[in-house]
């Protein structure tokens, strides 16, 4: 897309953005709820406050880079703690797990909002999201949650783009889901399985791998799913992967041949 194209799609966003007058983003840290806080800042600026909701589902890894971005643009930042493995249900990990965590969390993020004076909250889905299974969307509509990125047509490549234009450091931010993510539907999810999952992608990390996942299988084994383009460097790296998976409690580490693709663990 052309950069005029591109940035009249930013001016279409801005314009929507005011007009929530005063907004409350529901804020990951991640690639699309950092933009999206971005641009509602510019737009409202003191009218727009950050709520980030930590959970055992929250990679440990993106609670201190919310942090800083919020301190780094000066924007109010509310952390709302919240086991969501005590939702009734989700530690069987039903095929709407997704649903019932988004109606707790935006619930109460609503009710959180309502508190401090902000009457419309926002979350980050983009356009690409309407083709992928996302069970979490029907909650998000029920609560009457805006939208703006998808309401502005922006796709991810398009936020990405204006999020290097814009000096974000996260343009090329791997994309993360929530870790519940990474099981299968209907195997128990666990705090233990939940921290041997953030730590084993804490290392992929930080061996520089540009996208992937951890998904666990049973009580041991750990899939890897990382671009086709990097199973070279992962299998050059694996000594040292398989031994610090071990260690985090995995007895059988595997590399998935069909390289990264999100919702891979989603109902066929």
């Amino acid at each position: 897309m052309r950069d005029s194209a591109l940035q009249g799609k930013y001016n279409d966003l801005l314009q929507i953005l005011k007009g929530y007058g005063r907004l409350a983003v529901a804020f990951s840290g991640g690639v699309d709820s950092t933009f999206l806080l971005k641009a509602a800042n510019q737009a409202l600026g003191r009218n727009v406050l950050a709520i980030t909701a930590h959970s055992e589902f929250f990679p440990r890894r993106e609670m201190a880079e919310a942090r800083d971005f919020c301190n780094s643009e000066g924007i109010d930042q509310f952390i709302l703690y919240e086991k969501v493995l005590e939702i009734e249900g989700i530690r069987n990990n039903p095929p709407d797990r997704c649903y019932l965590c988004k109606k707790n969390l935006f619930t109460k993020i609503l009710e959180l909002s309502h508190s401090r004076g902000f009457d419309t909250v926002a979350e980050g889905s983009n356009l690409d999201d309407l083709s992928d299974f996302r069970p979490g969307m029907k909650a998000i509509a029920e609560l009457g949650i805006q939208s703006p990125l998808k309401a502005a047509q922006l796709t991810k490549s398009e936020i990405r783009a204006l999020s290097k234009k814009l000096g974000l450091k996260t343009f090329d931010k791997p994309s993360f889901a929530c870790l519940a993510s990474r099981f299968v539907h209907g195997e128990i999810i666990s705090e233990k399985k939940l921290e041997m999952v953030d730590r084993a992608e804490e290392l992929l990390l930080r061996l520089g791998f540009s996208q992937f996942r951890v998904r666990i299988h049973g009580e041991d084994l750990a899939r890897i799913e990382v671009p086709k383009s990097e199973l070279e460097k992962l299998i050059n790296n694996s000594d040292l992967i398989v031994s610090e998976f071990k260690d985090l409690g995995f007895h059988y580490v595997s590399a998935d041949l069909g390289g990264y693709r999100t919702g891979s663990m989603n109902p066929s």
